[in-house]
């Protein structure tokens, strides 16, 4: 396993738990260290771009994406609002949401263990002005529950003369890569089954013999050493970086990769628990989306889909035909290998606060509160607007995880052990299947987080648990 971010972990960790001899290859000293993820996409509201196919997979995913991760949500509803400035209207997002609710009510009557995202009656809910302009005369409760109890903060800060109705609350949750990241590392550090191989990097590869013989470069106090070691199958899971692999694999591939950041603020005038929110817009343009993600002590992380905030001057790139891998810019690649110059990190953020004070105007007090979280995004083919993916085979005994979100990493590797018929009990449950991931509880998960989120330079309510 080539890469070891949310893809190769969850993939190395499934195969694992079947009894299956894994080898886990990351170049970086820990693992799940890459883009940010805050979404969990159970149901792919937050694009309306995209198909009803796409979104019932991601609902499909992410449900089984939850019950392999117990204890990586955070529940709270997500709104879905349409500004007066953007072209949609919020009533054509209705039938898509109706289809969505009737998918997750069959998944649940298959299976009980799929009620994740609450009752599938209450999957949404429409609030008109009127409904929001009552809110605003109530006290949210300091543990809310119902939509109408995590609306409050909303229908008493958002400019609701600037916005389009009905305004949708959705059981779209919080996921919390830090506390992804634990679940996985506590398993497989400990996993006889799964080798982690931390701080190494595969330089060569070659098909002989039957079997791929892999040439690795293991960094360590300073010193470089290299190992040679031969593997039946190869799954290249290296994120953004895939291509590099395709290319000594001599496996070819049409991909894109698209850099982008998101910030982390503060806003300490706020004594509430807000929901997520989505002011959508049309990306790329001064109106782009605006997302509001609510994490503990009111610290929030910040999306604007402009080239001055979330998106960046030629941040989408497509390889060329002499490389499976696309090329960023040396600013956007020196930004993912060095870091960011306080003044960039700075101006980014306030930018984006500003931007959300358009819709939040209370918003503009809110200050930048560190490290941006950021990173590139493979997006296999060629259609930018593509977010459920999973798998491809190449060659010998060589595949490819091409997840675009974390949540499809699961229905990847499942597709890997049956098409290479690597296990004989590819059919259980995700609870049976995962009997050691299954076993952590939240108080290991969340310590295990936090320590994570301290070492990598971000606030710990990132890790900590948000919602009810």
């Amino acid at each position: 396993m080539v890469g070891g971010g949310i893809a190769g972990a969850t993939a190395a960790l499934h195969l694992a738990e079947l009894g299956i001899k894994v080898d886990l290859i990351e170049k970086k000293d820990s693992l799940v260290s890459g883009p940010p993820i805050c979404h969990l996409h159970a149901g792919g509201n937050l694009y309306r771009e995209i198909s009803v196919e796409q979104c019932l997979d991601l609902l499909h995913q992410s449900i089984e994406s939850v019950r392999l991760y117990p204890h990586t949500l955070n529940r709270r509803p997500t709104l879905i609002v349409v500004p007066n400035s953007d072209g949609g209207d919020p009533e054509a997002l209705l039938p898509r949401l109706e289809q969505i609710r009737s998918a997750y009510q069959q998944l649940v009557d298959q299976d009980p263990r799929n009620c994740v995202l609450g009752q599938p009656e209450q999957y949404f809910k429409l609030y008109s002005k009127a409904e929001l302009v009552a809110l605003k005369h109530h006290k949210q409760p300091l543990k809310p529950e119902s939509y109408d109890e995590w609306v409050i903060p909303f229908a008493q800060h958002a400019d609701l003369d600037s916005i389009k109705y009905p305004v949708v609350a959705v059981n779209e949750y919080g996921w919390s890569v830090f506390r992804i990241a634990a679940s996985a590392m506590l398993v497989l550090e400990n996993s006889p089954q799964c080798h982690v191989r931390v701080n190494t990097r595969l330089v060569n590869m070659n098909w002989a013999d039957d079997q791929w013989h892999l040439c690795l470069e293991q960094h360590q106090a300073g010193e470089v050493t290299k190992v040679e070691q031969s593997y039946d199958y190869v799954i290249n899971a290296c994120g953004f970086e895939t291509g590099i692999v395709d290319d000594l694999a001599q496996a070819p591939r049409v991909r894109m990769v698209e850099f982008k950041a998101a910030y982390v603020t503060k806003w300490q005038s706020n004594t509430q628990q807000w929901p997520e929110v989505i002011f959508h817009g049309p990306r790329g343009t001064e109106n782009g989306m605006a997302q509001l993600t609510p994490y503990a002590n009111s610290v929030f992380q910040l999306h604007g889909m402009t080239k001055d905030i979330t998106l960046f001057d030629d941040g989408l790139v497509c390889n060329s035909s002499v490389s499976s891998q696309p090329k960023l810019p040396s600013r956007l690649e020196h930004k993912i290998t060095t870091g960011w110059s306080e003044s960039a990190r700075i101006e980014r953020s306030n930018k984006a606060i500003k931007h959300m004070s358009r819709f939040v105007p209370s918003y503009d007090s809110a200050v930048e509160f560190g490290t941006p979280l950021f990173g590139a995004q493979q997006i296999p083919g060629k259609d930018e607007t593509l977010r459920a993916a999973d798998v491809s085979f190449a060659g010998q005994h060589y595949a490819r995880v091409e997840v675009v979100k974390g949540s499809s990493a699961l229905e990847a590797v499942k597709k890997i052990a049956e098409h290479w018929h690597l296990a004989s009990n590819v059919d259980l449950s995700v609870e049976d299947a995962h009997p050691h991931v299954l076993s952590l509880t939240e108080e290991q998960v969340v310590a295990k987080a936090k320590l994570l989120a301290k070492q990598r330079g971000y606030p710990q309510e990132l890790a900590e648990v948000y919602g009810y």
